[in-house]
């Protein structure tokens, strides 16, 4: 058995990559190396696992991208831009990274003599912005008003791509889910909520849960944009890598589909609920300030996960208050 990672040396890369090393499954690690830690992430992975096969490439690069994929079963795409801000700001550049980036890894399996699963990585953010959803405002979060939404956003609610990196991500989730349908291609589309754990160099864009974490840490400010009601369903990484690895083994019946995957309800937190937790867990109090609210933003967004459960029999299981251990445990490991 082969797994070809794009993104491999990135946060959810490197998870999927320590699974199949740690089984002995050969593993080729395709990585650029353009985001910040990614380094530490491949050096743990060469002296934990020297059997890793590391290419410094790109998705872009088409040519090097199939070549490179001979051979392998199992495609998992993560190698993609994360910033909105970035995306704003250079909408050209995430468009290639995303889009075209997407595509390249579609017709690299497809070209393959015998094509592989395709494992695409989506997000949330492909539902846009979702102010036409009613809500109320409770003391420390805003919540869904209608019932029917009481369990969380379902894959039947409408996309509506919102930003350059809204676009370009949803242009490959379509084009992911395109594929199985008019080539037969086995393929898997994850829109994903706010996934955090080892591994995970966070940002105010992207990995905030591990950005909020590493602030406090260093005693630096933490800037909460908006009121800190805002809501998110978090999900630790191995209970997504387990949501893979179970929706790959009943790929006859999952195959084409698409699936929203996050915490769920059960483990959905407002930031302002969530600092008290960091706080408790890094036995540290938290310098915030407060910032406006930034265009797009979501007030709400918490995934559920019945399709999965359905599907493949698939459910979150770690806590926040573990999940957050586990990432303060890695952090001390890792110095970050």
């Amino acid at each position: 058995m082969k797994i070809f990672i794009t993104g491999g040396a990135g946060f959810i890369g490197a998870n999927i990559a320590r699974h199949y090393l740690k089984q002995g499954i050969e593993t080729v690690v395709y990585d650029n190396l353009s985001r910040l830690g990614v380094e530490n992430n491949l050096s743990w992975m060469k002296k934990n696992y020297p059997n890793v096969i590391f290419l410094k490439e790109d998705v872009r690069n088409f040519p090097m991208l199939s070549r490179s994929m001979r051979g392998s079963d199992l495609v998992f795409h993560m190698a993609s831009q994360v910033a909105v801000t970035s995306s704003v700001k250079n909408p050209l550049l995430d468009f290639e990274i995303n889009a075209l980036g997407t595509l390249n890894v579609l017709e690299a399996a497809r070209a393959q003599k015998k094509p592989p699963i395709v494992v695409y990585a989506s997000t949330n953010k492909v539902y846009g912005g979702m102010g036409n959803v009613d809500l109320i405002k409770k003391k420390t979060r805003y919540d869904f008003k209608n019932s029917h939404l009481r369990r969380g956003i379902t894959e039947d609610v409408q996309i509506d791509f919102h930003s350059p990196y809204g676009c370009s991500k949803g242009a490959g989730d379509q084009y992911v889910h395109d594929y199985a349908r008019i080539y037969g291609l086995r393929t898997l589309v994850f829109r994903q909520s706010c996934i955090y754990g080892d591994f995970q160099y966070g940002n105010e864009d992207q990995g905030w849960v591990a950005h909020f974490m590493r602030k406090l840490i260093k005693g630096e400010t933490i800037t909460i944009y908006g009121d800190g009601r805002q809501v998110r369903d978090l999900l630790y990484v191995r209970d997504l890598i387990d949501c893979y690895l179970r929706s790959v083994a009943k790929i006859s019946k999952t195959s084409g589909r698409v699936y929203n995957i996050g915490g769920g309800r059960r483990f959905s937190t407002s930031l302002i609920e969530l600092m008290p937790l960091i706080e408790r867990e890094c036995r540290t109090k938290a310098k915030v300030k407060y910032s406006q609210w930034r265009p797009g933003d979501q007030r709400v967004y918490i995934s559920d996960c019945s399709k999965a459960h359905k599907d493949f029999g698939w459910e979150p299981v770690t806590s926040i208050d573990q999940g957050l251990v586990s990432l303060h445990q890695w952090m001390r490991a890792a110095h970050t």
